[in-house]
């Protein structure tokens, strides 16, 4: 018996981790015979799972959202307390890993009945971030993003730029990530064919719209330095200065990664680096990152370079040899 509970288990976790499987890659998954597999989605269902089966010679098999929360697991107050919470903790960010939190909210957003959603977007309206100056983020959306970037689906939004401009997209969204206090998709743009980030929170209108897309070689392979490169790109912060260092633009892509987004060729063996922040201690953060045995120079604007050579004094004060 413990055998077949825990290979119906792991039959569930595959069944909720990808939007469609078929027969022969399931049985091959959990190493039994397509009959065997019959009879364990047959004792799913008779937990409540709700498991459509495709006709043919494939046998897909694809998890539906249930008439009723499956039994023995959790009944209608305790699915609907957890979708909540877990809401909650993406929305603010808590330790422990937004994304973490997305995953367990996708499987368990697949299988709650439509009765319990609603609940759930009731309850969830009245949260707000615990952050005062972040963004507030609608959780329905953020789920349906969830959704559909691990089922690789294509999504139709409406969306508003920092400066108002307001514009239609199509695109495939790949992950949802967090940057400076705010939620952004990472997605592939299929009208301007190329890669963009979206502030979840300017987003609306969002549908989902069944089309399937391929995995593509993705911007960066830490999206996260990604998107948080992109935020603090140059033009888009209140402070902004250009770095002439003496290294070539192959050398600062390699040092910088994604952060060396933006920046030009100077010359074979120069290059300018756009830095911004809020604030002159930002440019002081970014400008600290310039490679060692690398010299420069600092194009801001007087007030700017007065107050980098202000800090840059103190500092230097503070750390001269006894």
């Amino acid at each position: 018996m413990a055998g077949t509970t825990t290979r119906a288990l792991a039959l569930l976790d595959l069944l909720q981790t990808h939007r469609s499987w078929t027969g022969p890659e399931l049985a091959a998954r959990l190493e039994v015979s397509e009959r065997t597999l019959r009879r364990d989605v047959e004792r799913l269902r008779d937990l409540g799972y709700r498991i459509d089966s495709a006709p043919g010679a494939e046998g897909g098999y694809r998890l539906e959202a249930g008439s009723a929360v499956p039994p023995l697991l959790l009944n209608d107050d305790e699915a609907v307390t957890m979708a909540v919470g877990l809401r909650l903790a993406a929305i603010q960010r808590l330790a422990g890993g937004p994304e973490t939190s997305l995953s367990a909210l996708a499987k368990l957003e697949q299988v709650l009945p439509s009765h319990l959603r609603r609940r759930v977007n009731a309850l969830a309206s009245f949260l707000r971030p615990t952050s005062p100056d972040g963004p507030l983020v609608s959780p329905e959306v953020l789920g349906d993003l969830a959704l559909a970037c691990r089922d690789r689906e294509r999504v139709r939004f409406a969306y508003a730029a920092a400066d108002g401009t307001e514009s239609k997209r199509h695109v495939e969204p790949v992950s949802v990530v967090t940057a400076d206090r705010a939620w952004y998709l990472v997605a592939f743009d299929l009208v301007r064919e190329d890669w963009r980030t979206f502030r979840v929170d300017r987003m609306s209108e969002l549908r989902r719209t069944g089309g399937r897309f391929a995995a593509r070689e993705l911007p960066a392979a830490d999206l996260a330095a990604y998107v948080a490169a992109a935020v603090s790109s140059y033009g888009t912060l209140e402070l902004t200065a250009r770095v002439l260092m003496d290294l070539p633009l192959a050398g600062v892509r390699e040092a910088f990664g994604p952060w060396s987004r933006g920046a030009e060729s100077a010359g074979e063996t120069r290059t300018s680096w756009p830095v911004g922040g809020a604030s002159v201690q930002d440019l002081l953060y970014a400008i600290s990152w310039v490679p060692q045995g690398a010299t420069y120079t600092i194009d801001a604007d007087d007030d700017v370079r007065a107050q980098l050579h202000e800090i840059a004094t103190r500092l230097l004060a503070a750390t001269a040899p006894d």
